[in-house]
């Protein structure tokens, strides 16, 4: 049986404001200067993680086209550093944001950023009022599921997802999607302080979910697994964290400065053991004429 949508949704909303809403200056500490929290894409053992960063934001605006876009929709937008690539460097005349913390909307609408607008929204409640020429999803994907849906709930949660996202593109359109996923390790042998105290009700997909919620739907153009890259930047963030660590310490206190330090360590090393990886995927749609307009949600 299905959880039902509005109880999903306040759940996801109750765990993304448990993580993210902790304090924009404590983030801003230990990540870099454009508050970008995901995986950066590295290149060279001299990258800088300013750089890295960067270069995981380009690659996904050249995933979409976006020098070419007219409209883009970022579903989990965070502090918004795509969106001020979108607004700033691309000049892309209307780019959206959706985040459910409030903390992070509040920021990103105080940068004023030309043509960029961002709602507190689920994407189970989002209606558009138009198409998008692109779609972004970076590290939101992994709050989609719960740790009591079964394999088959949580296909149909990504189908949904992925079915809606192709109905709000463009003719022509892509998704870029990145995601944490499970490789060498089941959800039972998941970490308890992870799935209790760092993203609580959240669980990760595996590659296979992905492919089998895409199919009919996306067709995958491109996929890379950087785990190697997460594992970096999680060990980056916790030595930034650890340089700073009294003026953490002063923001939130000592329990929540252990805990992240915990966290990015445990994180760092699932990824360098292989039991979790980090998905960059590109997806078109495939033409409609193969899915004859059918429903492909569920």
């Amino acid at each position: 049986m299905s959880v039902p949508t509005t109880d999903r949704m306040g759940t996801a909303a109750a765990a993304v404001r448990h993580h993210y809403d902790v304090g924009n200056e404590f983030y801003r500490l230990w990540l870099d200067e454009t508050l970008t929290y995901s995986c950066a894409l590295r290149e060279s053992p001299d990258d800088t993680l300013e750089l890295a960063q960067q270069r995981k934001l380009r690659f996904h605006l050249d995933a979409i086209g976006a020098a070419r876009a007219e409209t883009v929709l970022d579903i989990g937008c965070g502090w918004g550093s795509m969106l001020r690539e979108l607004s700033r460097r691309h000049s892309v005349p209307r780019s959206v944001g959706l985040t459910l913390s409030p903390a992070q909307a509040e920021f990103v609408t105080a940068q004023g950023y030309s043509g960029v607008e961002v709602h507190t929204k689920n994407w189970l409640e989002y209606e558009p009022d138009t198409r998008f020429d692109g779609i972004v999803s970076i590290g939101a994907f992994e709050h989609f599921a719960r740790p009591t849906d079964s394999p088959d709930e949580k296909i149909g949660v990504y189908r949904d997802f992925l079915a809606r996202c192709r109905d709000w593109l463009t003719d022509g359109g892509t998704l870029s999607l990145q995601t944490i996923a499970y490789a060498n390790m089941s959800r039972e042998q998941a970490s308890s302080f992870m799935q209790q105290e760092i993203f609580p009700d959240a669980d990760l997909p595996t590659p296979a979910e992905i492919v089998t919620a895409a199919d009919g739907i996306f067709e995958i153009v491109a996929l890379r697994n950087d785990r190697l890259d997460y594992a970096w930047t999680c060990e980056q963030w916790a030595r930034r964290l650890r340089a700073r660590r009294a003026e953490a310490t002063a923001l939130v206190g000592e329990e929540v400065v252990a805990r992240y330090e915990r966290y990015l360590k445990l994180s760092a090393l699932g990824f360098r053991m292989g039991k979790i990886g980090l998905l960059r995927l590109v997806l078109r749609p495939y033409p409609s004429r193969f899915f004859g307009g059918a429903d492909t949600r569920g």
